[in-house]
């Protein structure tokens, strides 16, 4: 599987790795990718899909002090994300703008051609994803995406991770 880990402001993606596919393997990309981007001063924030919103990995997003942005899952359960979070209006933003990491999966399955893996083993796969991400946010950011030389060097706070590489629902 693949996982992206993308800036909300210019939807430039500062991060990638391919995992083999497991019922965790998600969550762990998530707080791997994020690892390098939590002990900042100012407020880093998280977005997901359902899937991220379970108990240990809300806790574990709150230790490194993350705030998690993930949509809530209520489907004959309790929810991990609680009104501290839901409140506030850069809650419903993160909602509404995580959807644009689709965008990057959609080019890279049809520009970068990874809709099918052309390599075997999972080095040569990340290899293949990690690059596709870089050319994608290169071409982004020649197009002109307003701050990409802050994004790239993440000056503006507010990550963003989803994975659906190698996954069709």
């Amino acid at each position: 599987m693949g996982h992206a880990l993308m800036e909300n402001r210019n939807g430039l993606i500062v991060g990638a790795v391919a995992t083999r596919a497991s019922g965790h393997a998600e969550r762990l990309a998530a707080l791997h990718l994020m690892e390098p981007h939590a002990d900042r001063r100012q407020k880093v924030t998280l977005a997901g899909d359902k899937g991220f919103d379970t108990q240990d990995f809300v806790a574990e997003l709150r230790e490194i002090n993350v705030t998690p942005h993930v949509a809530q899952n209520t489907n004959g359960r309790r929810s991990a994300i609680d009104g501290r979070t839901t409140r506030h209006p850069g809650y419903a933003i993160s909602l509404r703008i995580r959807k644009r990491i689709e965008e990057a999966f959609g080019w890279a399955k049809t520009v970068a051609g990874l809709r099918k893996a052309r390599h075997r083993g999972l080095p040569k796969v990340d290899w293949q994803f990690t690059l596709a991400m870089a050319a994608l946010t290169a071409w982004s950011a020649r197009r002109g995406f307003r701050g990409a030389v802050e994004a790239l060097g993440l000056v503006s706070i507010g990550l963003l991770v989803y994975t659906r590489f190698g996954s069709e629902r």
